[in-house]
């Protein structure tokens, strides 16, 4: 029975380049989809740009750039990634859209019109140095429940909690490093914790992630207990300044980024079904036949499983069928780290000319549909690539075709070869449906172990049978023509089994073999008597080790802990200002350190011409591995090109939130050999007399200024 698929990966967010970490997930949804698509299934495959929220706002403003323009490229450059990695999208969207527009405004009217949107004034974080209300991810401190330091404001990552970001302890803003202040406004929730929600989701999640046993646990440990009401009301508002849909009837309220991601995939898919005059309806509207799957990250599964489904029920639209939930990307054991190279984005990956499918193959080999994180061993890499692909796969249609090509005119034997074919090679062909349900349970690692043990068999056919002996021995032309033929046969089946992994190598294969695109249905039968084949071409190379230290020393970059402090003797705050014995004290620190300062020698202003004092933007910025204040910051210097630079402002700032902003370096300062690496400069800060956070602060120009300006 053909079956009605809709598939989705998790959106890509529209504010950084997609990395070997990111393509686990879109590999391996990809996988599915063309494995689907080859059953004969109606199954298509969706996914959108995340385009919402402050991220996109204030990076877009830090370049000069429209939130418009800036997603507009980040899109052209995703889709570019994904396209040299063969994720196969049947259509690539993005949440910034009049469709998702639409369901946003639709889903939020009817769940208001349910009772489960209520308004309420709360207190809430605003950043005095930046004059904005903080988003959530905008304000770091101690997880409330666990502990964990430097935590977002939404949920923790240590222990997957979700929490208003007013309980985290120690909290500071991750704009500007400032202690945020409580002020209050209006904001609008979604009422999760409404009797209906959670009764729904009791009985509803268990359903969506039946195919994972650990996801159910993990939502039943957020749901607690029959009886308890552990889930809190949901936000799904943000005030102005935001990037967003408005919220309709509230001027100056946007809908929260997370709202409308998830409806980007309703959004997405609209868009194509008007493209291609599909029913949108016989997918999304209320009981739905089609099927409806999320691949998502582990870390996102308490908004997909919980806020998401409740969402759909309450909104009168179909919920999906299930969620799949991946775990996370190590590189070598380790976190990947720029420092060591090993933090490899999918554009520098193909840049240095590897071959994506042997990544599709790896990762394919180590995911088994389960929430385990996998492990990209650099050295194993190598090797099973190059012994799987090559050694076993490749090297059957090469010691075969050949032969045939020579001897035969390229033509396979005469004669049918179902019997003999089954006698030599017991369980090939019967092994279509067992690797098929390997691929629908998403254990594509089980899959390639058992494609891997029927290329073992078909190669100790070929030890056995020596197709280069029986070449040069008289009157065995037929013998060899036949165990040949056995062997394009086997190849053939191999490939049917290999082609979701590798669709590229499946094609020239195909062109090779000289037959249309193969469908799994394909395994049950040989190619016919006679059948022509065409010149064989090596197809594919092995890996050299050499060009996984070339991607490493690529992607290693040098970092030199260098910065530099300007002091700037703080004023009195109001507190200070109403006490005789502070104000007297804060008075005589600022006497003595103006003493201190008239005590330097002054500095003429040919001096200070000699230092070279350039606008740059901060093109990226990374921890610092070994290092506890560090952050490595790579400069963007316009025409006079980028400089890395150490500084040791780690305690005030998150190396995410500090791409795209402008500040000043010293540009003619003379490179330092230090222990992390060459330092090409200074970045200027401002700081109290102790130098430390929270009272730490980077130089930014005004607005206007470009990289590569000169400070005079």
């Amino acid at each position: 029975m053909t079956r009605k698929i809709l598939v989705t990966s998790a959106l890509p967010y529209a504010n950084g380049a997609i990395h070997l970490g990111h393509l686990v997930e879109y590999i391996q949804t990809d996988i599915w989809t063309r494995f689907q698509k080859m059953r004969g299934h109606e199954c298509w495959f969706v996914c959108a740009d995340d385009t919402h929220g402050t991220p996109i706002m204030l990076r877009a403003e830090k370049e000069g750039l429209t939130p418009e323009q800036l997603i507009a490229r980040v899109h052209a450059e995703h889709s570019r990634d994904f396209a040299g990695f063969h994720v196969a999208f049947d259509n690539y969207y993005t949440t910034h859209s009049d469709e998702t527009r639409h369901y946003s405004e639709d889903i939020y009217g009817k769940l208001k019109a349910a009772g489960l949107i209520e308004v309420r004034s709360i207190e809430q974080y605003y950043d005095p140095a930046k004059q904005m209300f903080l988003p959530d991810r905008f304000i770091k401190g101690e997880c409330p429940k666990c502990g964990a330091k430097d935590q977002y404001g939404d949920a923790c990552e240590s222990c997957g909690a979700a929490y208003a970001p007013t309980e985290l302890k120690n909290p500071y803003s991750a704009v500007s490093g400032a202690q945020p202040v409580l002020k209050s406004s209006d904001h609008y929730f979604f009422k999760l914790s409404d009797p209906r929600c959670q009764e729904y989701l009791r009985h509803a999640t268990r359903e969506v992630c039946k195919a994972q046993p650990e996801a159910i646990n993990k939502l039943q440990e957020w749901l607690g207990e029959p009886g308890e009401n552990k889930l809190t009301d949901w936000d799904i508002s943000r005030d102005a300044p935001y990037f967003g849909f408005e919220i309709p009837g509230a001027p100056g309220k946007f809908f929260y980024v997370w709202l409308d991601a998830p409806i980007g995939y309703m959004g997405s898919f609209k868009n194509f079904c008007t493209k291609k005059g599909l029913d949108f309806d016989a997918f999304w509207g209320k009981g739905s036949a089609a099927e409806l799957y999320h691949f998502i990250g582990k870390d996102i599964l308490y908004f997909h499983a919980l806020f998401w489904p409740a969402e759909l029920e309450h909104a009168g639209y179909r919920t999906p069928t299930s969620v799949f939930a991946h775990g996370f990307l190590t590189v070598d054991g380790a976190k990947m780290s720029k420092s060591r190279g090993t933090f490899i984005t999918a554009e520098s990956y193909l840049t240095q000319g590897l071959n994506p499918e042997w990544l599709r193959y790896y990762f394919a080999a180590k995911l088994n549909g389960t929430m385990e994180d996998i492990d990209l061993n650099l050295d194993d890499f190598v090797s099973r690539v190059n012994s799987d692909l090559i050694g076993k796969y490749i090297n059957i249609a090469s010691r075969a075709a050949g032969f045939i090509a020579k001897r035969f005119g390229g033509t396979l034997l005469h004669a049918h070869l179902n019997e003999r074919f089954h006698a030599d090679l017991p369980g090939i062909a019967d092994a279509a449906e067992e690797i098929a349900g390997h691929y629908e349970a998403r254990d594509t690692a089980r899959a390639l172990r058992r494609v891997m043990a029927l290329a073992d068999q078909v190669n100790q056919y070929v030890d056995k049978h020596q197709p280069w002996a029986l070449a040069k021995q008289e009157g065995q032309e037929a013998r060899l023509h036949e165990v040949c033929s056995v062997l394009i046969n086997a190849f053939r089946l191999l490939t049917i089994y290999l082609k979701p992994v590798l669709p590229k190598l499946a094609q020239r294969a195909e062109e090779f073999l000289n037959v249309a695109p193969l469908h799994w249905a394909d395994a049950g039968h040989l190619l016919p008597p006679a059948h022509l084949i065409n010149t064989y071409e090596h197809l594919m190379q092995r890996i050299d080790p050499k060009q996984i230290e070339a991607l490493i020393a690529a992607n290693r970059e040098s970092l030199a802990p260098v910065t530099v402090a300007i002091t700037v003797s703080p004023a009195p705050t109001v507190a200070d200002q109403h006490s005789p014995q502070r104000h007297a004290q804060h008075q005589q620190a600022t006497e003595d350190k103006m003493q201190t300062q008239t005590d330097q020698p002054h500095i003429s202003i040919d001096d200070f011409g000699k230092i070279d004092l350039r606008i740059a933007r901060i093109a990226d910025a990374q921890h610092v591995e070994g290092a506890d204040k560090l952050i490595r910051l790579t400069l963007d210097l316009g025409a006079d090109g980028t400089r890395n630079v150490f500084a040791g402002i780690k305690s005030a700032y998150d190396p995410a939130q500090l791409v795209g902003r402008l500040t000043v370096m010293v540009a003619n300062l003379a490179p330092r050999k230090m222990k992390f690496g060459l330092s090409e400069g200074m970045v200027l800060a401002a700081s109290d007399s102790d130098g430390k956070s929270p009272g730490l602060f980077l130089l930014s120009p005004d607005s206007g200024a470009q990289p590569g300006m000169r400070v005079k």
